[in-house]
């Protein structure tokens, strides 16, 4: 009943604010056309449609705003009008009580809270729909932010998941577009994520990784983790003190160079992609501070680490290969890439996905290089290939994402920053190590444990297989086939003798018996 009366508000929900409009052209069925029709009689929907399912979202919920959050990333799937809206989703949430929040950090680490904090802070000075945050000092004096899981989280997703399934299932069967937009798959994906998140544990190793990767390059801070005060539900951190990134007046009045902080982005970001294929992929101005402190002054402070991104190395590698073919204006093999890498079907024609990929890249390359936005092509290219049936690979969509979100964060911190000459000198060295000598002879290096292992038996190996396939040497086989026979007479006869034995122990017990 639950469920269903939770299905009924939904429903109201999408009829309210015209979602059914967005699909309602693509409906197979005239009958459900009409009723739709009929139940919507006399609305006025005067707001654009990515406006409205952003508004019909943020009623529906926390876990419905996260899933919105989650679709913007799907530019492969989504009309950029409505993934542009979606993008502006907020996780402003009002926060749940202070004596909730002690009591669920006190069951977390099963002692009152005066045990292990020597302050807490009743305010959170952050709510999101997932978990908020505290400020708080331990009883030694280190101050501390302390994250906790929101409560009844895991009943209310399962709960709305379901519903999300149930709704994607209708629209794959309702809609013309329905398996084109793959909705089973989106809420799976979106699934993974949210169950991810949710385990706080995950997070703080994320934050930990990420730490321990930026340590030598002097340019962000990551807070350090508590490890003996983390839990799936609560973890405790460094607190980190900075001023939020939007506000620039006070970081420049604070005497930062602006113009740096950008470039400094930039290079952040390259870095964690392409070194070391591990990023943060949600850097929104909520989750950016930087440092006024003398020691780290003006550093990133890097914060909310639920979402990062990773890359393999045949990620790094496909990628490698298509900046290259890229500044060459190498179009065909960008085409050939997508094919052999299996995102198009194989019978896709070469020359038709060509143009298309040269349609996006070509106007590019006769404007200056400040005005252009390398996050826009990739998403372009997302959009062009929607024809062609590309499969978008899930950590690459997150990278796009990532990149547009640092990408618009620099330019607000400096309009005029050339993403491209910031870039392109990491992008040519990183791929000099990728694919050049260097790369070869680092790969060898990683390799050469293994190598050292088969080394002794090279020889024997090699010899083996100089001589090719031996054939028996027949006075060999004769010489065992003898032998086996041997063996199989003396087996023969010690099975004889035990027998007899047991006969004759058998006769020695039995016979005194008939005697009688």
């Amino acid at each position: 009943m639950r469920h269903f009366a939770r299905l009924v508000i939904i429903v109201f929900t999408v009829l309210r604010f015209g979602l059914d409009e967005l699909a309602l052209s693509g409906f197979r069925q005239r009958p459900v056309r009409v009723l739709v029709r009929v139940m919507t009689f006399g609305r006025r929907l005067d707001a654009p449609r990515g406006e409205r399912l952003r508004l019909a979202l943020e009623r529906l919920g926390p876990i419905f705003v996260k899933f919105g959050q989650v679709l913007s990333t799907r530019r492969d799937l989504l009309p950029a009008d409505v993934a542009d809206e979606l993008a502006r989703l907020q996780d402003n949430v009002p926060p749940f009580p202070a004596e909730q929040a002690r009591r669920l950090v006190e069951q977390a680490f099963g002692r009152p809270i005066e045990a292990v904090f020597a302050q807490f802070d009743a305010e959170p000075v952050a709510s999101a729909s997932i978990a908020q945050v505290h400020f708080a000092v331990l009883i030694g004096g280190r101050e501390v932010a302390v994250k906790v899981l929101r409560p009844g989280m895991l009943d209310a997703i399962e709960d709305d998941l379901l519903l999300l399934r149930t709704l994607a299932s209708w629209v794959e069967r309702l809609s013309v577009d329905g398996k084109r937009l793959r909705p089973r798959e989106v809420v799976a994906e979106f699934d993974n994520y949210l169950h991810d998140e949710l385990d706080l544990v995950r997070e703080a190793a994320n934050a930990a990784q990420l730490r321990r990767n930026m340590q030598g390059l002097n340019l962000i801070l990551v807070p350090e983790m508590v490890w003996e005060l983390c839990t799936s539900s609560v973890i405790v951190m460094e607190r980190m003190h900075g001023v939020p990134i939007n506000q620039r007046a006070r970081l420049r009045e604070a005497g930062v160079d602006i113009k740096k902080l950008a470039r400094d982005g930039v290079t952040i970001f390259f870095t964690q992609v392409f070194r070391d294929g591990f990023f943060h992929a949600d850097m929104h101005p909520g989750n950016i501070q930087v440092s006024l402190a003398r020691e780290t002054f003006g550093r990133y402070i890097a914060l909310d680490f639920g979402i990062v991104g990773t890359l393999t190395e045949s990620d790094k590698e496909y990628l490698a290969q298509n900046f290259i073919a890229f500044f060459r204006r190498d179009y065909k093999r960008v085409a050939e890439l997508h094919v052999e890498s299996g995102w198009v079907p194989p019978e896709t024609r070469i020359e038709e996905l060509e143009g298309a990929i040269r349609a996006v890249c070509e106007p590019h390359f006769d404007r200056p290089l400040k005005d252009i936005s390398l996050g826009n092509v990739l998403l372009r290219l997302f959009q062009a290939s929607r024809r062609f049936n590309v499969q978008i690979q899930p950590q690459l969509v997150l990278l796009q994402k990532t990149l547009l979100n640092i990408e618009g964060l620099g330019r607000d911190l400096d309009p005029e920053l050339d993403l491209w000459s910031t870039a392109k000198p990491f992008l040519e060295r990183w791929m000099v190590d990728q694919i050049g000598w260097a790369g070869f002879v680092e790969r060898v290096k990683k390799e050469a444990p293994r190598y050292a292992q088969l080394a002794p038996e090279l020889p024997r190996l090699v010899h083996r297989a100089l001589q090719g396939p031996r054939r028996p040497d027949p006075l060999l086989m004769e010489s065992l086939l003898a032998e086996q026979r041997r063996t199989n007479r003396l087996l023969q006869g010690i099975v004889y003798v035990l027998l007899a034995l047991a006969l004759g122990v058998l006769a020695m017990q039995v016979l005194p018996h008939l005697h009688r």
